[in-house]
């Protein structure tokens, strides 16, 4: 290693946590929920089982997952309601011209009606 100082912005280890002197064994993920603020470090001298790591691993994906999925709902509801509204606000003007034309057609039609109807007949609001 070399006694390189990292820049500034880079976090950096400042406090190392003591293992308990009898290890806890570690529960399963879908077991118990694990506290953060029991969480320990695991010093660097530590050898861990295969086993060991396997479930700390497990663990470790299990709780990034948990906060990946909170987020990435909250993404995807966001990007999927910017993009429906998008959408919406493109149809409206398309919307408006269709409802014009058929609202025309229809008082087109109903007016040419009712003047068929009544040719024959004198005005009521007099001459």
């Amino acid at each position: 290693m070399s006694d390189r100082k990292p820049p500034r912005f880079v976090p950096t280890l400042t406090t190392v946590l003591e293992l308990p002197a009898e290890p806890a064994a570690v529960p399963e993920p879908e077991a118990a929920a694990v506290d953060p603020s029991q969480a320990v470090a695991i010093s660097p001298q530590v050898s861990v089982s295969d086993a060991d790591a396997f479930r700390l691993e497990e663990q470790l994906l299990h709780r990034v997952l948990q906060r990946i999925d909170l987020s990435l709902e909250e993404r995807l509801s966001d990007t999927v309601s910017a993009a429906v509204q998008q959408q919406l606000d493109n149809m409206i003007p398309k919307l408006r011209g269709e409802i014009e034309a058929a609202l025309r057609e229809l008082i087109s039609e109903a007016l040419a009606q009712e003047l068929s109807d009544n040719t024959g007949s004198t005005p009521a609001f007099g001459p």
